[in-house]
């Protein structure tokens, strides 16, 4: 069966790359703000990129979030990728202002921390290895030592109880990717890791083909 995948058009950037990375893995993928569409999806994509406040309230003004949250509580796969997974947290801290996310996943986003190590620079650009959990089948077939592509000045707490982790280092440990049940997450970008990030998309489609 090929899957269907919604990317969810909110107002955040990067939707394209995105498209084009899942489409690569043989999905049907679709790129819209339709929350009927998103409901009816074999998996949606939740891709998200730059403040934290701007994409909640792109969220929230198109009624993403209820839409998320059912998809969740009813075992159908969700897909968050950078931004779009930090929203799932309970509230994200930037400059100051707390604001609330859609609170599936416990915890706060905040800027990274590298007050013990004053060299490390914001944002953490580039490639980096992830340590992961044994069992978290979105590696499944990934070499330990691979590298994924970050672009972030925020991240997430590095533990997520009741939860399969991947985490990383810049400055302080954060969590790179997660898995709760029928919701998945990236810190990293897949569409942007070569190799490394279109099998971890294969291994999400092949999940819900």
């Amino acid at each position: 069966m090929t899957a269907n995948v919604v990317v969810a058009d909110y107002g955040s950037g990067n939707l394209r790359s995105v498209e084009r990375a899942v489409a690569r893995t043989g999905a049907k993928v679709t790129v819209t703000g339709s929350l009927t569409a998103a409901r009816e999806a074999d998996g949606l994509v939740v891709p998200g990129v730059g403040a934290y406040a701007a994409c909640m309230a792109g969220i929230e003004e198109l009624g993403f979030g209820p839409v998320i949250a059912e998809r969740v509580a009813a075992g159908a796969p969700v897909l968050g990728i950078c931004v779009g997974m930090q929203i799932l947290f309970e509230t994200g801290e930037e400059h100051g202002v707390v604001t609330k996310g859609l609170g599936l996943l416990p915890g706060t986003v905040s800027r990274l921390e590298t007050a013990l190590l004053p060299t490390v620079r914001v944002p953490h650009m580039g490639w980096n290895t992830v340590e992961r959990d044994a069992d978290f089948g979105l590696f499944d077939g990934i070499a330990a030592d691979e590298r994924f592509y970050f672009v972030h000045s925020y991240a997430a707490p590095p533990e997520v109880p009741g939860a399969q982790t991947a985490t990383t280092v810049h400055g302080g440990r954060f969590l790179a990717a997660v898995r709760k049940g029928a919701l998945s997450a990236a810190q990293f970008h897949p569409e942007k890791s070569g190799d490394a990030g279109a099998a971890l998309l294969a291994n999400w489609v092949g999940e819900i083909s």
